[in-house]
């Protein structure tokens, strides 16, 4: 019998909990960082976090060299390029990410280009591709969801070749995240419902894809049982800072999960659908979590069968007979999405999210290309991932 072997890898230093924000002014000394260039969206400064931010970082020592808005729905070549210049026209040493993941992605890739004094950051696409040190990266998630706070991956969008471009390196997680209620309190029900879904979706293919350790198993199922127990809550009780604490933990620990045992078909889908049809990542990861679920139901069932547990709790897990288990586990994922549906009038389908059913061959010939595919249990040609999105349009 082969001893297994396995890699994990997670060098994020966290800083979790109410005014969490505080510890911001301590951090950037202990980096020996004066000059941070601050990156968010304007949705985020309308909310007043860039205020509750400022106010936490008052110390005359660490004034933001550039701030920089104008940050699109999914991270940008040319956006990466634009920042990457103000950065260095202000002569900035630090870079702190206010925002969800496509704040943090395109925080990752301005620090790529910059520390790679790379003219083109397609270049660089791949994995484990980058040599140098990058530069201190600060992040402040302000949604539950994408994990970005504590990964290896950054997506980044070629908006004129409609490509979704991925970087894999262990030099790109950041150095610190901090992960403060306020920061997440004003999300609206939907978007809270769909980042919590994304949070979900990360768990469990890292509890279920071909990377999957001991280690990472910890995290995910601990995740999932965090998600489920609270997603519901959270959108009732918007403004309960306990249970968005708990929720930006469970995206959190989904995010170091998936970033030592990678992702499958529902990623390689999720990414095409965002390029294709510019599906937001999030609601494609909800939309498409049971079908593709679904699709590795003989190869995962086992695995399935324990996530019942954390999905359905403990006295549902133990009245179903244990050949339903997996069964019940997709059966729990259905009616979630249902809850949140009526909920928050969440979509459930790829035909409300905006997909043109004579775009489902396109994205199912992009996704083959997506390298979270490599990572799925069951292999899969362009007829089965054109069938997959048929059931889930």
């Amino acid at each position: 019998m082969k001893v297994p072997l396995f890699e994990f890898y997670s060098p994020l230093k966290i800083i979790s909990g109410h005014h969490a924000l505080e510890n911001i002014g301590y951090e950037l000394e202990q980096k020996a960082c004066s000059r941070p260039m601050l990156l968010s969206e304007h949705g985020i400064l309308a909310a007043g976090l860039v205020k509750k931010f400022k106010s936490a970082i008052r110390d005359e020592r660490f004034r933001l060299a550039a701030e920089f808005y104008d940050i699109p729905q999914d991270s940008a070549l040319d956006i990466v390029n634009q920042i990457a210049a103000l950065f260095r026209q202000n002569d900035c040493d630090s870079l702190i990410a206010l925002g969800g993941g496509t704040v943090i992605d395109t925080a990752k890739g301005v620090n790529i280009l910059l520390s790679e004094g790379a003219e083109d950051i397609a270049s660089l696409m791949g994995a484990e591709l980058l040599k140098k040190p990058m530069k201190p990266l600060f992040v402040i998630p302000t949604t539950a969801g994408t994990g970005s706070e504590a990964t290896l991956v950054a997506v980044i969008a070629d908006r004129e070749r409609q490509l979704k471009m991925p970087f894999t390196s262990y030099r790109i997680i950041p150095d610190l995240a901090i992960l403060d209620p306020q920061m997440t309190i004003s999300l609206s029900p939907q978007l809270t419902a769909i980042t919590g879904m994304d949070a979900l979706t990360h768990a469990i293919e890292a509890y279920s894809c071909l990377q999957k350790n001991p280690i990472s198993d910890a995290f995910a199922f601990q995740a999932v049982k965090l998600i489920s127990e609270t997603l519901p809550q959270v959108i009732i009780d918007g403004e309960n800072p306990l249970l968005r604490l708990t929720m930006a933990n469970a995206a959190l620990m989904a995010g170091i999960a998936f970033s030592n045992s990678m992702v499958g078909i529902v990623h390689s889908i999720g990414h095409s659908a965002g390029s294709v049809a510019g599906v937001p990542h999030g609601l494609a990861m909800a939309i498409l979590l049971p079908y593709g679920m679904e699709y590795n139901f003989d190869i995962n069932r086992a695995l399935y069968a324990e996530l019942l547990l954390p999905l359905g709790g403990a006295e549902r897990y133990a009245r179903t007979q244990p050949d339903d288990r997996a069964g019940e586990a997709i059966a729990v994922i259905y009616e979630l999405r249902q809850e949140l549906h009526k909920m928050t009038k969440m979509k459930l389908n790829l035909k409300d999210a905006g997909v043109t059913e004579t775009q489902l061959p396109e994205i199912a010939k992009k996704s083959l290309n997506d390298g979270s595919l490599i990572y799925n249990p069951r292999e899969a040609d362009e007829a089965a991932i054109l069938n997959l999105l048929q059931q889930a349009w």
